[in-house]
Order: C-alpha cells, then sequence, then structure tokens
C-alpha cells in the first residue's frame, strides 16, 4: 500500500477524483502501523526519537513520494539506531541506555530542524 499512501497525503477531492476509498484505506494504514508499532515497541521496548527524527531526515533526503521514502526510512532508521548502540556501548566502560543517546542526538536535531524552518538559524558573518 506504499503508493497509496501519496493518495492519503492529497486533499479529500483530488484523492475522491482518483476513485480512492479515503476513510477505509486511512483505518486500514492506521491499524496497521499501530499493530506494527506496538509489536516492535514491544519485543525492543521503547526507543525515543527515532520515530520523529528519521522520517523527516529522509523526507528531505529521498523527497516525499512514499515508495521511496518509506523504505528508506525504515533503513535510515535501523542505521541510526545500530550507530547509537554503538556509540552507548563504546563510549565509556559501563553501558549506557540506548533510549538516553537517542534522546541527545533526536532532540539536537529536533531543534535544528525547528530552527530551520522558523528561520532562526545563526548566520555567521
Amino acid at each position: 500500500m506504499r503508493w497509496r499512501l501519496n493518495l492519503l497525503a492529497m486533499e479529500d477531492q483530488a484523492a475522491f477524483s482518483l476513485v480512492s476509498s479515503h476513510g477505509r484505506e486511512r483505518l486500514v494504514v492506521l491499524f496497521t502501523s499501530v499493530a506494527a508499532t506496538a509489536a516492535v515497541v514491544s519485543k525492543a521496548g521503547q526507543i525515543g526519537w527515532v520515530g520523529l527524527i528519521v522520517p523527516h531526515i529522509t523526507r528531505r533526503m529521498i523527497g516525499a513520494d512514499a515508495q521511496r521514502a518509506l523504505p528508506a526510512s525504515m533503513i535510515f532508521g535501523g542505521c541510526f539506531v545500530l550507530l547509537c548502540d554503538d556509540v552507548a556501548r563504546t563510549l565509556m566502560t559501563g553501558e549506557i541506555p540506548l533510549g538516553i543517546i537517542t534522546s541527545f542526538i533526536g532532540a539536537a536535531v529536533f531543534l535544528a530542524l525547528l530552527m530551520m524552518r522558523s528561520g532562526l538559524t545563526v548566520r555567521r558573518r
């Protein structure tokens, strides 16, 4: 259903003109994404900021087309968690929880995204 996600991003009238059952498809996508997220969180535990930051970065790099952005977001998310896990294990002699590293990096990236969007970036002379 990746290609149908592009239809869901359109306005209701445009999606309806393309013979899309908007309400039913939203429910299917919502149910499957909630079920997949619940399964992953129940197995791996809660790791903050990955689901918020990685899709935004991926859309900036790849584009908004869901056929390419969705798989790329999954790959980049896995690489981001793997990188944070390596940093957490090698930074100190004791292991730092993975959620702390992802929170530090995620919060910094989130603030940078907010500052770029609102035009508050620091300009050097």
